[in-house]
């Protein structure tokens, strides 16, 4: 199926449904698919369809217009610098470039236009031309975030992101009364997921322009949001700025969190201040076509109020993987890992694309390597334990960082901490933490390289403990560990 095929279906099924928009303009499904088709008129000639800047409450009418049209829709990060930013826009040819108000003014392209006037432009009737169809074709290319490595364009197809649809949301499975908070950006995979998901399930699309907690919280309540999706450093902050009072958000009835690693004080305070609210882990790569496995709100009650620490330990976990993907955790030779075992992680299904414009990552039977370490317990739960590009070699032994930040995190002076391994002559590599300690906090290097020692033995104490104010991060709360492991290599 071809994402023109959800407009259609929106036609039918929601016409008077709204489904986006705010009080001032409201959009049901069959106002949603005559923009989209009427949208595409304006095409003509195109090759890519680009936006920058923020969440825009019509934001879907680009993407649906792009796939009526027959083009990719590309989000590009609208924070990157300006010579970053119109590379990536000379790298799309015959584009047209959509941009907010804040961000037109920095683009060199030749055809940018503002979202609100290409909207007022669109139509007034519907245009009777038929769709583009092509399943094959590229639906969506979205720049990955290059935590550990420079971003490449990642290629979602048609068929990629209706076969996740269709493996994981129930068409019109959302009650008329439901509405998705949107406060991720719209460049990551995150916010088209929830785009296409929430139009399929009829859900009402609330767009939070840019991010700010107190902001999230008055919408929530204002707005009667059910559903919400945050990044780790969100929900931080969400918390942070309750201050212990309890969130009463009365109609939220999912937050779902995802895309970083989240600590565990996070989690298990956000749980206690949003006592009625079910928490969801959706864990997913853009290669992947958003989520791949999912800790469900009955797995976080189960484990919250476990003292087996079994049930107890998979609050940490992944979830268990959707049934129409397969996952598989190999060892550096390819042969697989038993059950418990730590190793790569490979996933396989028809929403994987594992795709870049540079060409196809995925092996002779069809598997993409996330780049991802990871393992499955006996229920199959998933684990997912930092990426293997992270892994630090020293003195032949392979150490894996997420450990040693889980336990400086659990330091109750530590806000943030990032290893990384940095080159050494006679171990190969040393380990080295870039810790943000708390507000007022007094703890000194030493004495987190006890606590540390305490738990995990010597071979996996940093050598070194440097303090800074705050570490890199993208957007959308991702720790950038090779500026970490950039900066301390030169320091050392």
């Amino acid at each position: 199926m071809h994402l023109s095929s959800l407009v259609e279906m929106v036609d039918s099924g929601f016409a008077e449904r709204v489904l986006l928009g705010d009080r001032d303009c409201p959009v049901t499904g069959a106002r949603l698919a005559r923009l989209a088709s009427a949208g595409a008129s304006t095409l003509a000639g195109r090759r890519h369809l680009v936006y920058i800047g923020e969440n825009h409450p019509l934001l879907p009418v680009a993407l649906f217009s792009a796939a009526w049209a027959g083009i990719p829709f590309v989000p590009l990060n609208y924070r990157l610098d300006e010579d970053n930013l119109n590379d990536l826009i000379g790298r799309l040819p015959d584009a047209l470039v959509l941009a907010d108000a804040a961000t037109a003014p920095r683009l060199r392209a030749k055809d940018v236009t503002v979202l609100d006037e290409w909207l007022e432009s669109i139509p007034a009737r519907a245009v009777t031309d038929d769709p583009a169809v092509d399943d094959d074709a590229v639906a969506v290319i979205l720049f990955t975030s290059g935590t550990t490595s420079e971003p490449k364009s990642a290629l979602l197809r048609h068929r990629h992101l209706m076969a996740y649809l269709l493996g994981s949301v129930e068409f019109g499975g959302a009650a008329e009364d439901e509405a998705m908070l949107v406060a991720v950006p719209p460049y990551h995979v995150a916010g088209l997921a929830n785009m296409l998901s929430s139009t399929f399930a009829g859900r009402r699309l609330v767009y939070l322009r840019s991010f700010d907690a107190n902001r999230w919280l008055e919408v929530v309540r204002s707005d009667a949001v059910t559903n919400a999706m945050v990044v780790p450093t969100m929900l931080a902050r969400i918390v942070d700025a309750l201050d212990g009072r309890p969130a009463n958000v009365p109609t939220l009835r999912t937050l779902s969190y995802g895309g970083a690693k989240i600590s565990d004080r996070v989690l298990t305070e956000a749980l206690r201040l949003f006592p009625a609210t079910g928490f969801v882990n959706a864990y997913g790569l853009t290669e992947t076509a958003s989520t791949i496995a999912v800790l469900s709100p009955e797995d976080h009650r189960a484990a919250v109020e476990s003292h087996d620490p079994v049930l107890r330990g998979r609050l940490s976990s992944a979830g268990k993987v959707l049934p129409t993907v397969e996952v598989a955790i190999r060892d550096e030779l390819g042969a697989p890992r038993p059950v418990g075992a730590v190793g790569l992680i490979h996933v396989r299904g028809e929403q994987v694309s594992g795709e870049y414009g540079s060409g196809s990552a995925l092996d002779t039977g069809g598997w993409f390597f996330t780049r991802d370490l990871g393992r499955l317990d006996a229920d199959g739960y998933l684990f997912v334990e930092g990426r293997a590009d992270d892994t630090i070699i020293r003195g032949g032994e392979n150490i894996a960082p997420a450990e040693i930040e889980d336990r400086l995190l659990a330091h109750p002076d530590v806000l943030e901490a990032c290893v990384v391994g940095v080159p050494n002559d006679e171990w190969g590599q040393l380990i080295v933490a870039a810790v943000v300690p708390r507000d007022g906090s007094t703890v000194t290097a030493d004495e987190l390289r006890q606590w540390v020692r305490a738990e995990l033995r010597g071979s996996k104490t940093p050598e070194r403990i440097v303090f800074r104010t705050e570490l890199p991060h993208t957007e959308t709360g991702k720790l950038l560990r090779r500026f970490v492991q950039r900066e301390l290599s030169k320091s050392d």
